[in-house]
């Protein structure tokens, strides 16, 4: 799937095909209140010390006649938050330690484990988007065949996996450091992301 989609994100960029574009994407955002999750840190994946994991429920209008992963991009792409990605979600457990995350569900549904082993699961569906700060642990417990997520970054930080204890003593100086991003990727300045994710005083 990868590869397809790959190849379908080449075409759209190209010819602007099934993409609403990134002035028009912000509009297809629905308003809705985040859902937040605070994990401590299980041994293995530290999670943030101070800022917890934000689901939006059914954020995006996919809409018929686009295609649901380019308007999943454009509108991240047009909050700041780019290098995006179209694939599924590791089916193992690993963080970042020197980058926020965002996870936008452009088709079908998974069950995903976020915070660890003693974390919480979840099901995401299409239109639903996850924002992990960094040291969020994460993994794909199960998916429907048709499931696809759209991955992207703030613009600062550098992206990196970790999934050994031995990547934690680097980790946990890392993590604290990575600065909060400017936009909330789904609402922009607007988004609730600003104010749960406050710098520290």
């Amino acid at each position: 799937m990868p590869i397809l989609e790959d190849v379908k994100e080449y075409v759209q960029r190209a010819t602007g095909a099934g993409r609403p574009g990134k002035k028009h994407a912000p509009d297809l955002a629905r308003s809705r209140k985040p859902h937040t999750v605070r994990f401590k840190d299980d041994g293995l994946v530290p999670n943030h010390p101070r800022w917890p994991l934000v689901i939006y429920r059914s954020a995006v209008d996919l809409g018929k006649g686009r295609d649901p992963a380019a308007v999943m991009e454009d509108l991240l792409e047009a909050n700041g938050w780019g290098d995006t990605w179209r694939d599924g979600i590791y089916d193992y457990m690993h963080y970042h330690s020197r980058i926020h995350e965002v996870l936008g569900i452009a088709r079908g549904k998974g069950r995903l484990r976020f915070g660890g082993v003693k974390g919480r699961i979840f099901t995401l569906k299409a239109g639903d988007v996850a924002v992990l700060p960094a040291g969020t642990g994460h993994q794909c417990l199960s998916a429907e065949e048709d499931f696809l997520v759209v991955g992207a970054y703030p613009p600062v930080g550098t992206y990196d996996e970790c999934t050994e204890v031995e990547d934690r003593p680097k980790a946990l100086k890392t993590i604290p450091r990575v600065p909060a991003p400017r936009k909330d990727p789904v609402y922009g300045r607007q988004g609730q992301l600003l104010k749960l994710w406050k710098k520290p005083k």
